[in-house]
């Protein structure tokens, strides 16, 4: 627990920890803006979940934070979530910290396990602020109401809060799967930017890769494949089966890249 505060402490101490916040903050504004100057008039319902939600928005303020989500998902979340990780082990390189941490009375093992745990601290802080928000915002411009599902039914807001908290939770794990990815990368180079660069690229082929279905059988073993997968959550009943997929893949990336990072950095020569 000590080396976990210290690590979260050093992070309360970056500006770049607030920037991405601040990002995140402002989203949900930015859309309840748009929706709110925009005039056009009702549409009809599709069967896309985001054209379904972007349409019920005007009448209640409750999916703000769910448009917030479609609209950061594929790649801001992403990139929030590759700097967290890239920054453990290759900023405190980078920056000609990290020998003197290792010098510290403490396991390699333990610093890098409080490394991720703070990464992943940061954007669970940041998922929180973006929810906060789309509910403030939400509420602002168009009033929080009973929540009508994806499947037609209408439950009360409370519910309706706790279904998006659910929605929220499943992409914290989505996210912890990239921060491992860039952890991992973190554990290869000396440069931050490098393992941001590295983590993000391989989202970003894992993405393009689905939109040929000539590599359609690589998208159930691809975390990016299951992105979207929390709009199975705000249903009823609520469709399960896509969601433990999606849940245990986000889980052996995580634990895969975490475990190659580990065995990375015990071998790793500290020059910097």
């Amino acid at each position: 627990m000590k080396s976990i505060r210290h690590e979260f402490i050093k992070m309360l101490f970056q500006k770049r920890t607030y920037i991405g916040w601040a990002g995140l903050f402002v989203v949900p504004w930015l859309v309840s803006l748009a929706f709110r100057l925009s005039s056009g008039g009702p549409h009809a319902e599709g069967t896309d979940p985001a054209d379904t939600i972007m349409q019920l928005i005007r009448g209640n303020g409750i999916y703000v934070g769910l448009a917030s989500l479609f609209a950061l998902a594929t790649f801001f979340l992403p990139l929030l979530a590759s700097m967290s990780g890239s920054y453990a082990v290759a900023g405190e390189a980078e920056n000609g910290t990290l020998r003197t941490t290792l010098m510290q009375p403490i396991h390699r093992g333990t610093m890098l396990l409080s490394k991720w745990v703070v990464a992943n601290v940061y954007v669970a802080i940041g998922l929180l602020i973006l929810a906060v928000a789309g509910l403030v915002a939400g509420g602002a411009f168009f009033g929080l109401h009973p929540m009508r599902l994806l499947t037609g039914q209408t439950v009360g807001i409370a519910h309706g809060i706790g279904l998006i908290a659910a929605c929220y939770l499943f992409v914290l794990l989505a996210m912890a799967a990239v921060v491992s990815l860039a952890f991992f990368f973190s554990t290869l180079t000396n440069s931050s930017l490098t393992a941001v660069a590295g983590g993000l690229i391989l989202v970003i082929i894992m993405e393009a890769l689905q939109a040929f279905s000539q590599f359609d059988f690589l998208q159930p073993y691809l975390f990016t494949h299951y992105f979207s997968a929390w709009t199975n959550l705000p249903r009823s009943p609520v469709v399960w089966d896509p969601v433990a997929k999606a849940l245990v893949n986000f889980v052996v990336w995580t634990v895969g890249m975490t475990g190659l990072g580990y065995l990375r950095f015990r071998r790793k020569d500290i020059l910097s």
